[in-house]
């Protein structure tokens, strides 16, 4: 069978026109469990009380645990449902992914298997017995890759979910939430839950966005390139001891720093060659963080090639020492605070 889309995963659920296996997995995990839940109440109930649905996790009950499930008759209805959460096939060892294949080959008309990953990651591209496992299943199921969400489709998304709220969420107030708050699917759905709760019905303001959205490392760290930009040594100081008083990780805040002054550079670069500030999302990964691009568009007209050169060399040396345990780490992050201030200044003098 092929690899289907959502959309048509969606249509076998409500016409409940089952395949006989099911392969969810991708990178937006909260859909992957959403669309497991939905797939797994309508073929075999809400939960194993309910005798025809039975659920394992990972590999630890085994390939012939639940190969006796999925060959067990269904009770009183023409089906039942086996569900199997974060199968490692890399932690298959010995004769189990053969029982595996064998059961592949052998499944029921009785039985939807539903076989997904929640949590579990892999490389589809380079590890090898995982792009055996997708031949497998697709020779006998349906492959449901779940793919990140584009800044535009989660906007939609956390607008429609305001109004299923009774809650009115503009496009813009939906971008700025997502900048805050990061594209994690599962986060931004509760940030929206939180911030109608607050609402209670009526428009989610710039205000109350702003008020109570999580800010995630990126936004906080966007602060503070911000203010180093401004110049505002003060703030930017600030910023930083926030970082270290929530126990942040020097070289984690370093990197977003450094994204953020990547982000500056590409822009310009494009924006000087006649190309849009979204250009750069073409080349780099940018997938539901086009945001970055645009927030960066205004600040990149205001300063030079050569100068944001100049500090991601700066960047550049203090990662170099972070990463060789030399020295005071804090203190290298003020350093680099001071230099960055200093080369922004130098900048608005020319």
């Amino acid at each position: 069978m092929p690899e289907i889309k959502e959309a048509e995963l969606k249509r076998q659920i409500e016409k409940s026109d089952f395949a006989h296996l099911y392969f969810l997995y991708g990178e937006e995990k909260y859909l992957v469990e959403y669309y497991a839940r939905k797939l797994i109440t309508k073929a075999g109930g809400k939960d194993p009380s309910d005798f025809n649905l039975q659920k394992f996790c990972g590999t630890n009950a085994g390939i012939d645990a639940v190969a006796a499930a999925v060959e067990a008759l269904p009770v009183f209805a023409e089906r039942k449902c086996v569900a199997v959460s974060d199968l490692d096939i890399n932690a298959l060892h010995g004769a189990e992914a053969g029982k595996l294949w064998q059961l592949f080959d052998d499944l029921p008309d009785t039985c939807v298997l539903v076989i997904y990953l929640p949590t579990l990651v892999f490389d589809e591209k380079r590890d090898k017995n995982w792009k055996k496992f997708l031949s497998k299943a697709n020779a006998v199921g349906n492959i449901v890759p779940i793919r990140r969400r584009s800044t535009a489709q989660l906007v939609r998304m956390m607008r429609s979910a305001a109004d299923k709220r009774g809650c009115m969420l503009s496009e813009k107030n939906a971008t700025q939430m997502l900048s805050l708050c990061g594209s994690d699917l599962s986060t931004a759905v509760n940030e929206i839950e939180k911030l109608c709760a607050y609402t209670g019905s009526g428009e989610i303001t710039a205000q109350a966005v702003e008020l109570l959205t999580a800010k995630n490392l990126e936004a906080r760290v966007f602060d503070l390139s911000k203010a180093i930009l401004a110049g505002n040594s003060d703030r930017a100081y600030a910023v930083l001891e926030q970082l270290f008083n929530q126990n942040e990780e020097p070289v984690a805040v370093l990197s977003v720093l450094a994204g953020a002054y990547l982000d500056l550079y590409r822009v310009k670069v494009s924006l000087q060659s006649g190309f849009s500030a979204l250009e750069p999302a073409k080349y780099f990964d940018y997938a539901r963080k086009e945001f970055r691009l645009t927030n960066a568009e205004y600040s990149a007209k205001h300063f030079s090639v050569p100068m944001l050169r100049q500090s991601l060399r700066v960047l550049l040396k203090t990662d170099l020492q972070l990463k060789s345990a030399r020295g005071n780490r804090k203190l290298a992050l003020e350093k680099l605070i001071a230099e960055l201030i200093w080369i922004v200044e130098k900048e608005k003098m020319n």
